[in-house]
């Protein structure tokens, strides 16, 4: 059933938003280095690599650069519009093809490169391969200021890999042994709503998720976990 549903929400959610779509193709092509599609290569289900499609909105060179998969608040990597495009999500849109095809659903763990992967507990890693990788999912809701987080701290790629990515890790092993069509469509609805209302800590209300750690809630990492007693 939800990959009948991936396939019918992203071949409309293409439909539909073509008149978007189109025209920020020919201003990525008419701006920065030319470039409207960036392809970078991310595990998914089974642990395969597969392509994964994004609006280009760094240099071409950018894995080699600086942090380098690893994207944190006023990279310099990042090119004007593709400020834009990453701070609205519309970059993540191309990744609609990646859902039709097959390689994606629209609700899962968000698919990592290689560092970032290996950055998850083992067990962590384990589970989140079982599943297809998602456009959303309950770690992207939980981690919506991540860049944030991360420019905040004196030690971002420290804080990256000792407290994000375990806790982001416990979310998506959280998902794998709660997936279903309930979830599934939760998980949907409460996208929509953090994308339109910021800041919201409805996920915290709608489900029953992993306590986060001291390090994280300290930072302001987990924004309306406190709604449900977490201290």
């Amino acid at each position: 059933m939800q990959r009948l549903l991936d396939i019918v929400f992203s071949g409309l959610a293409l439909l539909v938003l073509s008149p978007l779509l189109v025209p920020i193709a020919i201003a990525l092509r008419l701006s920065g280095e030319g470039e409207i599609f960036y392809v970078q290569q991310r595990i998914g289900r089974g642990g395969r690599f597969f392509g994964l499609y994004k609006f280009a909105t760094m240099l071409k060179d950018s894995p080699n650069l600086g942090t380098g998969t690893v994207t944190v608040k006023h990279d310099p990597r990042v090119l004007p519009m593709g400020r834009f495009l990453r701070k609205t999500k519309l970059n993540e849109l191309p990744q609609l093809l990646n859902i039709f095809k097959g390689d994606m659903s629209i609700i899962g763990p968000r698919p990592q490169t290689q560092r970032c992967f290996d950055a998850f507990p083992p067990r962590s890693q384990a589970e989140i391969v079982k599943v297809r990788p998602g456009l959303s999912g309950i770690g992207s809701i939980v981690f919506r200021n991540e860049e944030d987080l991360m420019h905040a701290s004196a030690e971002p790629e420290r804080f990256y890999d000792d407290v994000i990515m375990p806790y982001k890790g416990a979310l998506e092993e959280w998902y794998v042994a709660n997936q279903g069509l309930w979830t599934y469509l939760c998980c949907i609805a409460v996208t929509a709503w953090v994308v339109l209302v910021s800041g919201s800590g409805v996920a915290w209300r709608v489900f029953r998720l992993p306590e986060p750690p001291v390090e994280l809630l300290e930072a302001g990492g987990a924004v309306g976990a406190s709604d449900r007693g977490v201290q």
